[in-house]
């Protein structure tokens, strides 16, 4: 067997071998423990640690790749690890169980023993031990002490290979089935590559648990009848809700009806009532039977009972409804009408599981095909007023105005585009007309205006009123109008069969394109910019619009004391408007202003607004590098003297 490949299969175990003891790994010299490799292994084998004799290896020295490459760098050996060192204090623990026959017994036929089995893997030793069981009357510990345990007559002991839940072993003749094992167990067979089988439930011995009964404490209740004064504390408040339908097709001009049957658990009492829908055509009544005790059959009544000049009571009425004649997808007849119960809500739902123990609830489809009704059409656009304004006449007998985009218009509150325009026209008496084309995005409307030129013979002012205009060629009933996209330099923009030619545009619209560059294409802001580059900038003819002016010495200084004196004007009448000019321009609220919104303040009070008086007046508010003017700064500019 020794020229055998070392293979599954090819390895035999030896029935005779008795030894099982270990060599020492430890030696003593001169008082010091030294560690010794172990040259005999278990039963005294002897280990075969070089199987090369003297000669092959000083034949395999010089061929030793050093002498050609040189020194390799060595890696450091290994420690010897004795397998009683590795595997020491690591057990593997399983709960089992074996079933013990009693004989002679008339409370139990067999008994239920709980034991766990310890397998340890330094030495593949095994233990049995069951748990201690008060009163059990039987011993109890140590059922196997620690040891090899054989597995067949072979020679062969158990492994721990052998182990797995639902695995019968059997330890002398007796019989332990594995039930479950601990965490560490079932982490070292997955380790190990072994599918550990699913845990399972250990059994219950009978007499054991006939005993637990026997000893539990006993209650006792004394049984009393549900009083009104009892169903009056607990039931109060409490309503069940059903949601039914009233079944009247088979009568002439019947129809089904929703409703809503409420069921009063404080005193048995219920009520029906209608559910009204918008423009149902019915009288506004919602009660359409009042709350009382309701029979289920009103008419059984003795004969001799004088139903004329007396009504009935408990005495002559033989049941009332309850809860349990109510449930979902059964129809109740309460005084002659058809009622289809469909559905419930939530706590009707809960009573029913906690009380009848109802668990399906499968409501019912009662929806019926509705007729189609006749849509409602609008008449086509008559040009009068705007496309909104006259839909409103249509929608309602009495008009209301249309509604505006009010967070529109106050983000975009006082901002306007400016741009500046040509007219394209055929008539050589209107060529060369400028424009001043003003587009309001709070609310998408424009402005034209001529600035008046001398002895042109024509007469400037406004040439269009604030208005929407759509652009040509779309239709009345869904016009689209113009939007700040569709300005940009060389754009023509119609205008009421007036087209207008953009030359130019302000420095604030590069400004506000620069900043909503997500809503703007990338060539109208660069055919702006390069515009605005030109010095080309668009000039105003209006009253208080900059000025190019050739300043001598001390004009400045001059109309920077005019501007705070102007500005010392207002805020001698009305300090608050001094406050309300700077929170009107610090809409960010950043708690500064700078430049522009200097110059927009001095343009709206008709004062100079060139760039060197707007840089003098700033420089004479602030310090700060970024010419942010802060609100106190603003005051002390205003009321210095």
């Amino acid at each position: 067997m020794e020229g055998l490949p070392f293979l599954p299969g090819n390895t035999f175990s030896d029935p005779t071998r008795s030894k099982y003891h270990r060599s020492h790994s430890l030696n003593y010299k001169n008082g010091y423990a030294l560690p010794t490799h172990p040259t005999v292994g278990i039963g005294g084998e002897p280990l075969i640690y070089n199987q090369l004799s003297e000669q092959e290896l000083d034949e395999l020295a010089n061929f030793n790749p050093t002498l050609t490459y040189g020194q390799a760098k060595q890696a450091p050996p290994e420690d010897f690890v004795p397998g009683h060192v590795a595997w020491d204090k690591k057990v593997l623990r399983y709960n089992a169980y074996f079933k013990q026959t009693v004989h002679e017994s008339k409370d139990e036929y067999f008994r239920v023993r709980p034991v766990d089995i310890f397998y340890y893997l330094e030495d593949d030793s095994i233990a049995v031990i069951e748990p201690h069981v008060e009163n059990s009357g039987m011993p109890q510990g140590k059922l196997i002490k620690r040891q090899r345990l054989p597995k067949n007559d072979q020679g062969d002991h158990w492994h721990w290979k052998d182990l797995n839940n639902g695995v019968n072993v059997t330890f002398y003749g007796k019989v332990f089935h594995i039930v479950n094992m601990d965490q560490f167990t079932s982490n070292f067979l997955d380790s190990e590559g072994i599918i550990v089988n699913p845990s399972e439930g250990l059994p219950t011995d009978p007499y054991i648990e006939r005993r637990k009964n026997a000893a539990a404490l006993r209650t006792f209740t004394t049984p009393s009848s549900f009083d009104k004064q009892k169903q009056f504390l607990e039931l109060d408040r409490k309503v069940l809700r059903f949601y039914c339908v009233w079944d009247d097709r088979d009568n002439m001009f019947g129809e089904m009806r929703p409703f809503v049957i409420h069921y009063f658990l404080v005193d048995d009492t219920l009520e029906v009532r209608e559910v009204h829908t918008a423009n149902d055509g019915r009288d506004p009544f919602p009660v359409l039977i009042g709350r009382h005790k309701v029979p289920k059959d009103r008419y059984n009544v003795d004969t001799s009972f004088p139903a004329v000049v007396m009504e009935l009571s408990s005495h002559e009425i033989k049941q009332y409804f309850t809860p349990k004649d109510f449930r979902v997808g059964d129809t109740v007849m309460v005084y002659g009408r058809r009622f289809l119960i469909y559905d419930c809500d939530n706590f009707t739902k809960s009573f029913y599981y906690h009380t009848f123990g109802v668990t399906e609830f499968q409501t019912v489809d009662v929806k019926q095909k509705l007729k189609d009704l006749p849509k409602m059409e609008i008449p086509p656009f008559n040009q009068f007023g705007s496309l909104e304004d006259s839909l409103q006449s249509c929608l309602s007998l009495i008009p209301q105005p249309p509604k505006k985009d009010f967070i529109k218009m106050l983000e975009n509150d006082h901002r306007v585009l400016r741009f500046e325009g040509m007219m394209d026209s055929v008539r050589p008496e209107d060529k060369g007309r400028r424009f001043i084309i003003s587009y309001r995005l709070a609310d998408d409307m424009m402005t034209i205006y001529e600035p008046p030129v001398r002895n042109s013979g024509i007469i400037g002012g406004k040439f269009l009123e604030r208005t929407r205009v759509a652009k040509p060629n779309c239709p009345p009933d869904q016009p689209v109008f113009y939007g700040p996209q569709d300005f940009y330099i060389g754009a023509v923009i119609e205008v009421f069969r007036h087209r207008f030619v953009i030359t130019n545009a302000d420095e604030y619209v590069l400004k506000f394109m620069e900043e909503h560059k997500d809503q703007f294409p990338s060539s109208t802001v660069e055919s702006l910019r390069q515009r605005l580059a030109e010095g080309s900038l668009m000039r105003e003819t209006v009253k208080g619009a900059p000025m190019k002016v050739k300043r001598t010495e001390g004009d400045l200084a001059t109309l920077v004391q005019q501007v705070r004196a102007q500005l010392k004007k207002i805020a001698i009448t009305d300090k608050t408007r001094v406050d309300e000019m700077f929170l009107r321009y610090n809409s960010n609220r950043t708690g500064a202003i700078d430049a522009l919104n200097m110059r927009d303040l001095c343009r709206r009070l008709q004062l100079p607004a060139d760039d060197d008086v707007i840089n003098a007046l700033v420089a004479e508010c602030t310090d700060n590098p970024e010419g942010k003017i802060s609100l106190e700064d603003f005051r002390r500019f205003v009321e210095s003297s």
